[in-house]
C-alpha cells in the first residue's frame, strides 16, 4: 500500500496512529494501555499533534484524556466529547458536528455520519456523549483516509465516495457491536476505497468477524484488504 510518504500504524481495535507526510502525528481512537491487542510498547505513546475520537465508548477514547495531557495535541470529536474532555482539564479541543470540515494547515478532517451509539463511561456511570461518527482525513499530499468508527454499513456510504473519494478505508469487521464481514464488503463497495484495512475484531470474544472472510467476499473486486497485525507500520 502506497501512501506516498505517510505512515499507517495499527494498535490493534480501532486504534491508528497517521503520521502525514508532513511529519504531524494523528491518532484516531487512542485506546492503549488495557488495550488487548494493543502492544505495551505503545502503552506509554508520546507522539500525537492531533487526536480524532469517532464517540465516546471506553474502547475508543479510553487514552484521550492522559495522551492529550502528555502531548498537548488538539482532539477533534464530536461537541459532547469536546466539552466533558474539556472539564477534565484537556486545554485544545474541536468539538464539531457531521458534515463539518477543519483544516489544519494543509491536513484536513471530516466528520462524516456513522451508525452506532456513543456514551462516555465515568465514576458516576455512563453519560451522554453526543452521535457516533466517522472521519475523512486528507493529508497534505492529497491522499485520503476514511475511519469508520464503529458503524453498521449504511446506503449513505455512497455520499462519502462521490464527496471525498476515499482511498483508503478503516472499516470494522468483528459484528456484534459492528458490521461484520458481509457488511463490510458491501461498505467496500459503497466507498469505492481500493484499500481496506479491517479494524475493530478479535479484541473480545463477541467480536468474531476475520480479516481472511473479508478477502474472499472482495475476491474479483477492485479492492484490496490489507490486514495489519497490531504495531505494525505501513507507508
Amino acid at each position: 500500500m502506497g501512501l506516498d510518504g505517510a505512515e499507517l500504524t495499527w494498535l490493534g481495535h480501532a486504534s491508528f496512529i497517521l503520521k502525514s507526510p508532513g511529519g504531524k502525528y494523528l491518532v484516531f481512537d487512542p485506546w492503549l494501555e488495557g488495550n488487548p491487542k494493543c502492544p505495551p510498547a505503545f502503552y506509554a505513546w508520546d507522539k500525537a499533534d492531533y487526536i480524532l475520537l469517532t464517540h465516546g465508548h471506553f474502547d475508543h477514547m479510553g487514552s484521550a484524556e492522559p495522551l492529550a495531557k502528555a502531548t498537548g495535541a488538539t482532539v477533534v470529536s464530536n461537541f459532547e466529547i469536546a466539552t466533558y474532555l474539556g472539564s477534565k482539564g484537556v486545554t485544545n479541543t474541536v468539538g464539531m458536528n457531521k458534515g463539518g470540515t477543519v483544516d489544519f494547515g494543509d491536513i484536513k478532517v471530516t466528520m462524516v455520519y456513522a451508525d452506532h451509539s456513543s456514551g462516555i463511561s465515568t465514576e458516576n456511570g455512563i453519560i451522554y456523549g453526543g452521535e457516533a461518527a466517522g472521519f475523512v482525513v486528507t493529508l497534505e499530499n492529497g491522499l485520503t483516509l476514511y475511519h469508520a468508527g464503529d458503524t453498521n454499513v449504511f446506503g449513505d456510504m455512497a455520499l462519502i465516495k462521490t464527496l471525498y473519494q476515499p482511498d483508503i478505508a478503516l472499516l470494522p469487521i468483528g459484528g456484534h457491536f459492528t458490521m461484520a464481514p458481509k457488511e463490510a464488503a458491501y461498505a467496500a463497495k459503497l466507498l469505492g476505497a481500493k484499500t481496506i484495512v479491517p479494524m475493530h475484531y478479535g479484541t473480545f470474544d463477541a467480536l468474531k468477524g476475520n480479516p481472511e472472510a473479508l478477502k474472499d467476499l472482495l475476491v474479483g473486486t477492485e479492492h484490496t484488504v490489507m490486514v495489519l497485525a497490531p504495531g505494525q507500520t505501513v507507508a
